[in-house]
């Protein structure tokens, strides 16, 4: 593909999957909320919220290998189409089994992201994959910070009311169901972009037409067992799903940790989340790239990890580590005003959010450079699921652990659980120097 073309193309799924992710992301706020109108309890709402994960883990591996036999194109446009669908579904919801539904639709939808990082890996040379993957890592973030913003918007009562007004009767209107409209709004418009200016990444000659029904008809825990017997692959997907499986407890009890600590509401959590979202997209959208012509993929992967282990143990102790911190030099004034239990949050979360942008499009690059080309929609879809299964049972995990022994269980537990995967990544063939044209 001409570089001008790369180029163009690259920035259209870069749009496609911040658009995708921001109709996930404004949902957010609303999806526990939402359950609770049904009757459901707190447990069953976070069934709810697993749900999406659990469908993701099962689809991701089969929308990989169809974008393999028959292109990217075809299942970007059905998987947005089907979220377009989902997003409706759920605002129209009437009882709690269609809220379900909605959501695992969605879920199954979700798991076009393998196909987005092949397409990704299609387009775009060995040695600048590292960057095209850490652009659509930066997509993540962005969406992650704009979305739940905007569902706080939609569900404003200013706009519930204007909307009670102005759409018809037949349109259920409340907080809760004019962001899932949104989302589909938004998705739709996602769609209609892909279909007018999204070219196909994988020529017809290049797909791979064997083995039709092989992946599909076996479970997909019998898939990810397979590729744990595969060579460089298996350590990989291990580390993908201990990284994701360890970072739930950061996403399923920072919330409660936050205001059990410091009393925070929604309002400070979302602040809070939303600054995490920066750093990753600056880290992955700008500084991973040249990290990685300087160290490697292999290298830098660890170095992420390595990070993470140190300051996922220490965010339940910000408190004890602001004693550490002098109230001295031209800040001493400020400091009254910003309690240090909060800077010392900071100071533990912003690395934290580095470790992770630098682990995740790492492992993706090395995960892309180990697989062959008829293979990178199957590989990435395999990885997805196994981050997609942590996520499912992670959380549940993380607040029996919160609740049952304490607060920092959770926290510290993850990060015992990220050590093996520095020494998985020592048998993961990878670039450990500086990138050379001969790489």
């Amino acid at each position: 593909m001409p570089v001008e073309n790369r180029s163009r193309a690259l920035a259209v799924v870069f749009g496609i999957v911040f658009l995708d992710l921001l109709g996930f992301g404004i949902l957010i706020p609303v999806i526990p909320l939402y359950a609770l109108e049904f009757g459901a309890s707190e447990f069953v709402g976070s069934l709810l919220i697993a749900s999406y994960s659990a469908m993701q883990f099962l689809f991701a591996p089969i929308l990989g290998r169809i974008s393999d036999r028959r292109g990217r194109r075809p299942v970007l446009l059905l998987s947005l189409s089907g979220s377009v669908i989902a997003w409706t579904l759920f605002g129209f919801a009437g009882s709690l089994a269609v809220l379900f539904l909605a959501r695992m639709l969605a879920g199954a939808m979700g798991g076009n992201i393998a196909t987005a990082q092949a397409y990704i890996a299609d387009i775009t040379p060995p040695e600048d994959r590292a960057k095209g993957l850490g652009l659509l890592g930066a997509a993540f973030g962005i969406g992650f910070i704009f979305g739940p913003a905007l569902g706080g918007f939609v569900a404003s009562a200013p706009v519930v009311a204007l909307a009670r007004d102005v759409l018809p009767a037949i349109v259920p209107v409340s907080e809760f169901t004019l962001p899932s409209f949104a989302a589909a709004i938004i998705t739709a418009a996602n769609l209609l972009v892909a279909v007018v200016v999204l070219p196909e990444s994988r020529p017809p000659e290049e797909r791979d037409e064997s083995a039709d029904a092989d992946v599909e008809s076996q479970s997909r825990i019998a898939v990810l067992l397979d590729a744990l017997t595969t060579r460089g692959l298996a350590a990989l997907v291990v580390s993908f799903f201990l990284v994701s499986f360890a970072f739930s407890a950061l996403e399923s009890q920072f919330i409660f940790l936050t205001n059990d600590q410091y009393g925070y509401g929604t309002t400070e959590n979302a602040f809070l989340l939303a600054y995490f979202g920066v750093v990753l997209a600056i880290v992955q959208g700008g500084l991973v790239g040249p990290l990685t012509d300087r160290f490697g993929e292999r290298r830098l992967a660890i170095g992420g990890t390595g990070i993470q282990v140190a300051t996922l143990a220490l965010v339940p102790f910000a408190p004890e580590l602001a004693t550490l911190i002098p109230r001295v030099g031209p800040l001493s004034g400020a400091l009254p005003t910003v309690p240090s239990a909060i800077l010392a949050l900071f100071v533990v979360v912003t690395p934290l959010a580095a470790g992770n942008a630098v682990t995740n499009v790492s492992l993706n690059t090395l995960v892309s450079r180990s697989s062959s080309g008829d293979d990178q929609g199957s590989a990435f879809g395999l990885t997805q699921s196994a981050g997609s299964l942590a996520r499912t049972f992670g959380p549940a995990l993380a607040g029996a652990l919160y609740t049952g022994i304490a607060y920092w269980a959770p926290f510290v537990v993850g990060s015992i659980l990220l050590v093996p995967i520095l020494g998985l990544l020592t048998r993961v063939r990878g670039r450990g120097t500086v990138r050379t044209t001969a790489d």
